[in-house]
């Protein structure tokens, strides 16, 4: 049954929808990638296996994406990462197990450090990510785009970047390059107090395989596991993909 969150207030109060599966063991939490939604393939397939085994099995969406209200331009790491605090706090009562793709795999650290810090009992035992776009803004956006995009981003406060999995191309806004800036991971040591199991394609246009490389150099106190594909690309959505998403969830808990 879909629920809801409300976070923020007056104009910027936004409706995040939630899909809440009752089980047991610890919550598996889905974090979706940037202009995903919560029924996309991977979501739906953890959905069926927690259903299988009886899990509890969290997913939304962020604001501007899929079923919740806002709109997707106004976004931006901060807001999205406050609405997967919000329903994470309003719906978990034990320490879940993270399940971040692509975008969500960056906010999925970003949130693993707030709860280290603010809400230790609700801190994750175990995180799986998938093509992991840490720092995405500034190092798989900002710094591939060529001086003249960067000027046109400068000018006019958006780019609508084409996308290979959308017909509509998806609006890269100056507020979201200036405000990913705030949120930078790399560069410094990421503490995830918990196993980590990366997932990534060595086919990946969007994600290269020496960025998971990267992160887990930036891991050096957790125990860090890297499943390279060789022939895996962004999505990781075939079922042969599918089915190591769910041995590493398993191998956590």
């Amino acid at each position: 049954m879909q629920q809801s969150v409300t976070v923020g207030s007056d104009a910027n109060e936004r409706r995040i929808a939630v899909l809440h599966r009752e089980g047991k063991g610890p919550p598996v939490v889905w974090i979706g990638g940037f202009k995903s939604d919560m029924r996309a393939t991977k979501a739906s397939l953890i959905d069926s296996w927690a259903e299988r085994k009886g899990r509890t099995y969290l997913r939304f969406d962020y604001s501007g994406h899929g079923e919740s209200g806002g709109d997707f331009e106004a976004g931006t790491i901060s807001r999205w990462l406050e609405e997967t605090l919000a329903v994470m706090t309003e719906f978990l009562k034990e320490r879940p197990i993270l399940v971040g793709s692509s975008m969500g795999g960056w906010i999925s650290l970003l949130a693993t450090r707030h709860l280290l810090e603010r809400h230790p009992a609700l801190a994750p035992v175990g995180i799986v990510l998938i093509a992991p776009a840490t720092d995405m803004t500034e190092k798989l956006m900002w710094n591939r785009f060529p001086e003249d995009l960067r000027r046109t981003l400068e000018e006019t406060g958006v780019y609508y970047r084409p996308s290979a999995y959308s017909e509509d191309p998806y609006p890269i806004t100056k507020t979201l390059i200036e405000d990913g800036r705030r949120h930078l991971l790399l560069g410094q040591p990421i503490q995830a107090g918990c196993p980590v199991h990366i997932l990534q394609g060595m086919e990946d246009p969007d994600v290269p395989w020496g960025h998971a490389l990267e992160l887990v150099e930036h891991l050096p106190g957790d125990s860090v596991s890297l499943t390279l594909i060789k022939d895996g690309d962004h999505r990781l959505s075939r079922d042969e993909d599918l089915e190591r998403l769910i041995v590493a969830i398993e191998a956590i808990a």
